[in-house]
């Protein structure tokens, strides 16, 4: 029985905790600490699988009490509880928050959270990818422009006008995402001058998904011997989720199939990212083996890792609650063989063959099918389309 931790410093929020989660009690060992002390005292007594922790409590904050927890538990998965009014102290302040809940949390919101990161611990907490887990000192929460977002969309009044409001009161990101917006890749006849116009250019969730992906790689932006490294991973993620989402157009996919390719492609190499952040010598050694060995770069990071980008990416995207669809692609981008096929048209597929499709990884159309996964794209029915993505893609527009 998986064991989970809540604390808050109000009796009667932990009161109504238990009543809410009444019905969980057969399948979660649930306790309840009322600061941040106690909840130390309890995890060094009994290490909990997950701690949920509030923001504001007196003396040792969620924010000072999940940092200690990643430390001394490093495996535990951390989740805050927060109003949106602590979201930029929240995220400036814990390092090692895997998940942020907007308070207040119903019941269902809650259970579904908790049980989704139980659930992808199971699929991908094999002891090898937790080891590697928990030597990650510096892993990124999900911004807090993002929630403000996902928070605006939901109500009545949200709009293209309220979304690209929201973007501008941060300049800093406002100014990232318009470089990115106004650069080759997305090949738009004028320049873009405000967030509003961007929204309006690129779909709301396009820009949502640049937001998330600008805060992912400007968390790594103070390791001056990692800019290149990081910059190439920027570049040939935004070029896979641009393909991505060119590939599923040319599909005739509807717009919303073609935000998640766009999303997908930005996140698959999320691991690698954080692997180099964080592991950079072994992630050389990696690199320095393949070479060598002339054994693929996954491969390579197994022997040095044990696991691949692939499963780590797959793991951090799946405790931050991203979609299933885009933690799948992130997880099996490279072998989308391994992954229980599902008929029809996928961002898997997209990602898979966007990954690859690009200037220095596969320099012409024999090299690019020769490092398909033929059997996924037959199954799929895509393998045949694959020249015609190559055509339309790589050669340029006269």
């Amino acid at each position: 029985m998986k064991s989970i931790l809540f604390v808050d410093d109000d009796l009667l929020i932990l009161q109504g905790l238990k009543r809410m989660l009444h019905g969980m009690r057969g399948e979660w060992d649930m306790r309840f600490a009322n600061s941040g002390t106690e909840a130390l005292e309890m995890m060094a007594a009994h290490p909990a699988d997950v701690v949920v922790s509030d923001m504001r409590m007196p003396g040792m904050n969620g924010a000072e009490l999940l940092n200690k927890v990643m430390q001394l538990y490093p495996k535990a998965v951390r989740f805050i509880l927060s109003g949106y009014s602590d979201t930029e102290m929240t995220m400036q302040c814990i390092g090692g928050t895997h998940q942020f809940l907007s308070k207040p949390c119903d019941a269902d919101t809650l259970r579904s959270a908790v049980q989704r990161a139980l659930d992808m611990d199971r699929w991908l907490g094999n002891d090898e990818l937790k080891a590697v887990i928990s030597r990650l000192s510096n892993v990124p929460s999900l911004p807090s422009l993002y929630f403000q977002i996902l928070h605006e969309l939901k109500t009545p009044e949200a709009n293209l006008q309220t979304v690209g409001a929201t973007i501008a009161e941060d300049p800093a990101m406002t100014a990232k995402i318009l470089q990115l917006i106004n650069s080759a890749f997305f090949g738009l006849s004028r320049q873009v001058a405000d967030p509003t116009e961007a929204v309006m250019q690129l779909g709301l969730d396009t820009v949502k998904s640049l937001v998330l992906a600008v805060h992912l790689f400007s968390e790594y932006e103070s390791h001056p011997q990692l800019v290149r490294q990081i910059e190439a991973l920027q570049h040939h993620s935004l070029a896979t989720a641009c393909n991505a989402s060119r590939i599923a157009a040319l599909e005739g996919q509807n717009r919303n199939i073609a935000g998640e390719c766009f999303t997908a492609g930005l996140l698959h190499d999320i691991g690698k990212l954080v692997l180099v952040a964080n592991l950079p010598e072994q992630c050389e050694l990696a690199r320095i083996r393949s070479t060598l060995d002339g054994i693929s770069f996954q491969e390579a990071e197994r022997q040095v890792f044990k696991v691949s980008h692939a499963e780590v990416g797959g793991y951090l995207l799946g405790l931050w609650g991203l979609p299933i669809s885009i933690v799948e692609t992130a997880l099996f981008h490279h072998t989308p063989s391994e992954r229980r096929f599902i008929p029809g048209f996928t961002s898997l597929a997209a990602v898979h063959i966007a990954n690859y499709l690009q200037k220095g990884i596969c320099d012409n159309l024999q090299i690019l099918e020769s490092r398909l996964d033929r059997p996924f794209l037959e199954k799929a029915g895509l393998w045949e389309r694959v020249p015609f993505y190559w055509d339309c893609l790589t050669k340029p527009k006269e």
